[in-house]
């Protein structure tokens, strides 16, 4: 029998996380797989973050380095004209952009990026074993957010507590920058 396609779409291949199952670290920084979270690089114009902040339900911050959370969504500063917005598990964020009214790019990078969450007394000596950014308090406080390298990857931090981060980061390079966490844990616990 040939499917003519009236259920076309609903038979998505559901994906599966780079790092499923993946856990690790030390007594003194801890690392775990974020759960899935629908994301989108987001591009517009100064006089439309209003609009845009209002239909996403979060405020786009903009400021450098910063970041704002409401209604499960959070928007992390990445440029003058540039945020990234992370919606645990199906947030609409697509729709609620195209809801805005107003110019903009977005792009769903949902399946580009995975997120590793990093915890614990050590969690930033763990980051800083791969990332030259100052993670202290004063330099780097809880929301504090930036797009940076850790090894030889970009990857976007946010201090979300001040001993807890999430590392986002494409999930081609995921292997690789939970294996460099996992030795930066290990040094940090020394």
């Amino acid at each position: 029998m040939v499917d003519s396609g009236a259920n076309f779409g609903s038979d998505i291949a559901a994906r599966t996380l780079p790092l499923a199952g993946f856990h690790g670290g030390s007594s003194a920084a801890r690392l775990e797989t974020a759960p899935p979270a629908e994301r989108i690089s987001l591009r517009a114009r100064a006089e439309d973050v209003g609009a845009l902040s209002g239909a996403l339900g979060v405020a786009l911050p903009v400021k450098p380095k910063t970041s704002s959370s409401a209604n499960g969504r959070t928007a992390l500063w990445l440029g003058p004209d540039e945020w990234l917005v992370i919606a645990e598990g199906n947030g609409g964020l697509m729709q609620a952009a195209k809801n805005s009214g107003v110019l903009h790019s977005a792009a769903d990078v949902s399946h580009r990026n995975t997120a590793i969450l990093v915890s614990g007394p050590g969690a930033a000596a763990a980051i800083n074993a791969g990332c030259p950014q100052d993670l202290s308090l004063k330099a780097f406080p809880v929301g504090a957010c930036s797009r940076t390298v850790f090894g030889k990857v970009e990857i976007v931090l946010l201090r979300t507590a001040e001993d807890a981060f999430r590392v986002e980061v494409w999930r081609s390079f995921s292997d690789y920058a939970f294996g460099l966490l996992c030795e930066g844990a290990q040094d940090a616990s020394l």
